[in-house]
């Protein structure tokens, strides 16, 4: 674990839409800052393509939020995209669809997710004219030792810092009562999830005066993000015990919660889960007009996405980096509008944010006392 904190590279970018400015309001999302018409670099033939990782396109998270930034990037620059969804989950299975999209042209190539890591250590030689994003990894051997070559840049979050103000948002909205953590598989990045929310709890406990119980027993990890059904009967055995809400960081594994929060919440129930990756409040509605998302934690794969692309038309592409985004380049938050959440609950939010950019409230990205 240590190991891969201290491999990250803090880069602040300098992209088109993530800034590095000192305000507490996030950027506009890549669709609404395209410039005026004409302004776009050229595209030529650039056709880019990505690969999904263990779920599906619209698993309304990583795979989602990856392909929807690659969707804006082809609607602002007339892109031709394409992607294919492996048939499994092997090192083997994403280097033939990679392959795959080489062969077809596709010499931008987008992959969403650590288990592609050896796979574009192989192909970022196999294929050294194409060019690679890799989202929550980097290229290595199986030996942890990263080597990104020119053709392939990774990107991070700062998942600890999404959780914790997603943390601090949550108790402040329900003042009292208990939470619980359901995570996928037991990785770095959902680790940082589960830390940095719980740092948040406490947080607004110890400076709100809120009063949020977190027992162990009730923050677990399920082993896959693509378990459903597994998602609704963990949820549903947390609820049982009187958890008020669930923040859901494990893909179609959370999707299997939200589902059980919204069976619930149509029966009288008052219960919420916080979203994961993308703001999933869409995907919490239930009888027409309401919706069981408290807020989510976000990270903006989409803009990600979208400003390699850019990146790339300019001739800008960060080739052989690993970037961090963080608050301080708003590669990180919770929804610009949570209707679930009071204005004043926004608000302080919005100032625990900016001490976030500012450093005045620093949150780990280890475990440290907390439990896991």
């Amino acid at each position: 674990m240590k190991k891969w904190l201290a491999l990250f590279v803090v880069v602040c970018l300098v992209f088109a839409v993530i800034g590095c400015g000192g305000t507490d309001t996030p950027p506009p999302a890549a669709e609404e800052d395209n410039g005026e018409e004409g302004e776009a670099p050229p595209a030529g033939d650039m056709k880019v393509g990505m690969v999904t990782d263990a779920g599906t396109i619209d698993d309304k998270s990583f795979n989602q939020g990856t392909w929807e930034g690659i969707q804006i990037a082809a609607g602002t620059f007339n892109l031709e995209t394409r992607y294919l969804q492996p048939g499994g989950t092997t090192e083997a299975d994403y280097i033939t669809e990679i392959g795959n999209l080489v062969d077809a042209g596709f010499m931008f190539i987008v992959c969403p997710g650590f288990k592609f890591e050896t796979a574009i250590y192989d192909v970022q030689d196999r294929y050294p004219d194409a060019k690679f994003v890799l989202i929550d990894g980097y290229p290595h051997a199986g030996d942890w030792d990263p080597v990104v070559k020119d053709n392939v840049v990774s990107i991070f979050f700062a998942e600890h810092e999404s959780g914790f103000l997603a943390g601090v948002a949550t108790a402040l909205q329900l003042g009292e009562g208990e939470v619980g953590f359901i995570g996928g598989m037991e990785i770095p990045a959902v680790q940082r999830f589960n830390w940095g929310f719980q740092q948040g709890i406490l947080y607004a406990n110890e400076n709100y005066d809120t009063s949020i119980v977190m027992n162990a027993e009730n923050f677990v990890y399920q082993g896959t993000f693509d378990d459903v059904a597994a998602g609704q009967v963990l949820a549903a055995a947390m609820y049982d015990k009187g958890v008020d809400a669930i923040f859901a960081a494990a893909g179609g594994v959370g999707i299997g919660a939200i589902n059980e929060a919204k069976t619930r919440a149509s029966a009288g129930e008052e219960v919420w889960v916080i979203g994961v990756d993308v703001d999933q409040y869409a995907e919490g509605i239930y009888d027409g007009t309401k919706s069981i998302i408290l807020t989510s934690a976000m990270k903006y794969i989409d803009r990600a996405a979208y400003d390699m692309i850019e990146a790339e038309l300019n001739g800008e592409f960060p080739g052989g980096q690993i970037l961090n985004l963080d608050a301080n380049n708003y590669g990180i938050g919770i929804p610009q509008e949570n209707p679930n959440l009071d204005d004043e609950v926004e608000g302080i939010v919005a100032e625990v944010f900016a001490a976030l950019q500012s450093g005045d409230i620093v949150v780990s990205d280890v475990k440290g006392e907390l439990f896991d």
